[in-house]
């Protein structure tokens, strides 16, 4: 089997409970959305077709056991769970970061998902599939990218909804918008309202340029 691959790098997480780690990025090609504020359009089309074979080798040549799986969309290539399963049987530590739209069901419940619930400012709120949020296994997390307050309050009904913020099985992050909502601003919010969530900072932001390909 093979995948369409935009690239594969060693970096630093950062956009989870595993920020600040070291990961390899499996970042596939291709996405079903177009959000406003997307940082990985260069992963709408670019990218070579590789072989599970080719996948893991270069993902083994880093020496790392924690890999995350990401886009684009992952899921929207079919053998996006393969690849997932076979890296879970190998002993590595997977996550898997995705857009929302897709159905998480179909992937190995070991795999950490990292799912990223879109918010109005995205422009694509109406294509999350609300019944993945009854899919969440333990260990998965919930992320919402907060632009402005309407963006909040929309976080906030959703929670509410669904009583995610205190099941106490899901790290629920807000991540401020970079360069748009302070992280300030979000922060008062969240301890004004007494949110039982993680205000997150886009790590490998913070320690690179935010243009920067590949870290």
């Amino acid at each position: 089997m093979a995948l369409k691959v935009n690239e594969i790098f060693y970096s630093i997480q950062g956009e989870s409970t595993y920020a600040g780690c070291p990961c390899v990025f499996v970042r596939l090609t291709g996405c079903n959305l177009r959000c406003s504020y997307c940082d990985t359009q260069y992963a709408y089309e670019a990218g070579e077709d590789l072989a599970f074979s080719d996948i893991v080798n270069q993902i083994a040549s880093h020496q790392c056991s924690l890999v995350e799986v990401t886009g684009g969309e992952p899921l929207i290539q079919k053998e996006t769970p393969a690849l997932i399963h076979d890296l879970l049987e190998k002993g590595y530590k997977v996550l898997l970061e995705t857009n929302g739209s897709q159905d998480i069901g179909q992937v190995d419940d070991r795999c950490i998902t990292i799912l990223d619930v879109k918010c109005p400012s995205s422009g694509e709120a109406n294509k999350n599939d609300w019944d993945n949020l009854s899919k969440l296994t333990e260990g998965d997390e919930i992320k919402f990218v907060i632009g402005d307050r309407e963006d909040y309050d929309y976080a906030k009904k959703v929670l509410d909804h669904n009583n995610i913020s205190t099941s106490g099985v899901n790290a629920v992050h807000l991540s401020p918008l970079h360069g748009k909502m302070a992280p300030k601003d979000l922060a008062k919010w969240i301890l004004e309202d007494h949110l039982n969530v993680r205000l997150h900072l886009q790590l490998h932001k913070v320690v690179w340029d935010p243009n920067q390909r590949g870290e």
